[in-house]
């Protein structure tokens, strides 16, 4: 008997309110785990490669694990220390860059300064408090992620997970698909193609653009000479994973740095501008087309505001699960939309009801019920005449002991 679709709605409601409380309550838990899913899902493309290109699965993991751990090694030792370096001297100069920029309108544009100065009050109180307050901020917010993620399970957990979930990553699709609901298979197998080609055209694509801004930026500034150039440029491409956000917050940096660094000399000045106007029209043009696509589905507001509820309801947690959760949300949105146009409720169409299951009827010869039942009686007479004959029998037997 079919289940009707309230009970199977409710069932799937029960199971991700499940979910999400697993993720509120155990969040800080299953992180590394989380974390670990991540990886192994980023890198089974590169393991499917290496096994068409005639490596075994096993040998692929290792050979995607030793250059994973080597790249990471670099990372740490090459970039880290330099990102930190000049992260730390630019919060120790934007004081005086404000300091400057304060000096620089009241000159220039005095009517924007009042005369009691609290503008300019404000501005000077600004850049003594900001590099205190950013400290301060840097500070709590590496405690909080250290408090969220240790050390331990970011240098451990993590990479093992990674290569354990890589190394059966195809058994465990398979396990999955055999347990989806028959009734649904089809359909959740096609959501779940749109999800993937949703999320992995995003984060793929998106993490190999980042990577060529990254090396344009950070290169171009340093070039160029400009302060604190290598962290600015890496930031502005990490900040590029939201569309806008990064050259933005990175292009408005840069340029406030190059205005107080090469202030008198336009030419370096419009060398950084360059940098950033090429990189966006590069990106523009040929990188997000090329490699993201405009297929993904991810709308920069969308993604904002999922980063944003989920971040303030789960955390960290819930800012690492946000682009995958949005891909998810955003491909079963618009299934739930054209189900909608589909429905009478979009369409103002009654649709026929359900016909229900069908009857099965077997066809026999005529007169086969009939023999069927005079059988059975005939079989039941026989029984019935046995255990009488069974009966006599131990009555005797219980009379006459000495007569066997």
């Amino acid at each position: 008997m079919r289940i009707p679709i309230h009970k199977q709605l409710m069932w799937w409601g029960v199971s991700a309110v499940v979910l999400l409380l697993a993720m509120w309550l155990l969040g800080n838990a299953i992180l590394p785990f989380i974390l670990g899913a991540g990886v192994a899902y980023l890198l089974d493309p590169v393991a499917d490669r290496l096994e068409r290109a005639g490596l075994s699965r096993v040998m692929s993991v290792v050979v995607i694990t030793v250059a994973a751990v080597l790249a990471f090694a670099l990372v740490v030792l090459l970039v880290v220390p330099v990102m930190l370096r000049q992260a730390t001297s630019l919060i120790e100069t934007a004081p005086a860059m404000l300091e400057q920029a304060r000096a620089f309108l009241s000159v220039r544009f005095p009517e924007l300064l009042p005369a009691d100065g609290d503008v300019g009050t404000a501005l000077t109180d600004l850049g003594a408090a900001m590099g205190e307050q950013m400290g301060t901020l840097a500070s709590r917010l590496l405690s909080s992620v250290g408090g969220i993620i240790s050390a331990v399970a970011i240098l451990v957990i993590v990479p093992v997970v990674a290569f354990y979930l890589l190394l059966d990553w195809d058994h465990l699709v398979d396990r999955v698909d055999t347990l989806l609901p028959r009734e649904h298979a089809p359909t959740l197998r096609r959501i779940s193609r749109e999800i993937d080609e949703a999320l992995s055209g995003f984060v793929r694509g998106q993490g190999l653009v980042m990577l060529i801004l990254g090396t344009w930026y950070a290169i171009g500034l340093m070039i160029v000479g400009l302060p604190f150039g290598f962290f600015i440029g890496v930031m502005a491409a990490l900040l590029s994973f939201i569309p806008y956000v990064g050259v933005l917050i990175g292009g408005a940096t840069a340029i406030g740095v190059a205005l107080f660094s090469f202030w008198g000399d336009p030419l370096w000045i419009g060398l950084v501008v360059a940098i950033f106007a090429i990189g966006q029209i590069v990106e523009g043009n040929y990188l997000q087309p090329k490699i993201v696509g405009h297929h993904v589905g991810l709308h920069p507001v969308w993604l904002l505001l999922a980063l944003s509820v989920f971040g303030a309801l789960f955390g960290f947690v819930g800012m690492v699960m946000a682009v995958p959760l949005a891909a998810a949300l955003g491909v079963v949105g618009r299934f739930l939309t054209q189900r909608y146009q589909e429905s009478a409720l979009f369409t103002g169409q009654a649709l026929p009801p359900d016909p229900g299951q069908p009857m099965l009827v077997e066809i026999v010869p005529r007169g086969t019920v009939s023999n069927t039942i005079r059988e059975a009686r005939i079989r039941a007479d026989q029984n019935r005449a046995q255990g009488q004959i069974e009966i006599m029998r131990e009555e005797i037997a219980r009379k006459h002991p000495d007569a066997g």
